[in-house]
């Protein structure tokens, strides 16, 4: 059972930071400032909002979740910001986000998955927070690369040229 914790903790730190980030970062490169915080409607959110969303997120769940910092999150202020803060600066503040959430799941004792937490005021075992944390980062990488398409037609995430796709990123597939 420690064998597929482990895997199970590996996996998910890969899908973060080898599969999820790169993609994002390849859907906002290039894109300006209006491009980033564009919104369909009011109801909708910009790509600025849902990297803002998946920064708070990450931080909330594996951070302060399973990390034991203190839980400082605003949700709210992750929609309704409209402050035009550049592509860099999203994904530097991304990516160190990310950085310190690997390194939270780096030290997760595979023993302890079974273990509950409380986070955002549900009681989750350890697994779940991570494996929840797995599932929404990868539905908002999803619509960030959509919002991405509309700006820039296709973003070259699979190279087609063998007549297979193959991610241009390491996506998870090491050894592959």
């Amino acid at each position: 059972m420690t064998d597929i914790s482990r895997a199970f903790i590996a996996q998910s730190r890969t899908l973060l930071t080898d599969s999820y980030v790169p993609r994002i970062e390849t859907a906002i490169d290039g894109l300006s400032v209006a491009n980033i915080w564009w919104r369909a409607n009011e109801q909708s959110n910009s790509i600025g909002n849902l990297i803002l969303h998946l920064e708070g997120n990450v931080r909330q769940w594996i951070i302060s979740g399973l990390g034991g910092m203190t839980d400082v999150r605003q949700r709210q202020r992750e929609f309704d910001g409209r402050d035009k803060i550049p592509g860099r600066e999203l994904l530097e503040t991304l990516r160190a986000t990310v950085h310190q959430a690997d390194q939270t799941l780096a030290k997760v004792d595979p023993a302890t998955l079974a273990e509950l937490r409380c986070i955002q005021t549900y009681d989750v075992r350890v697994m779940g927070a991570i494996y929840t944390v797995i599932e929404h980062f990868s539905m908002h990488t999803g619509q960030i690369i959509v919002l991405a398409k509309m700006f820039k037609g296709d973003l070259g995430l699979y190279d087609l040229s063998s007549g297979n796709p193959h991610p241009t990123w390491n996506g998870g597939m090491r050894g592959h």
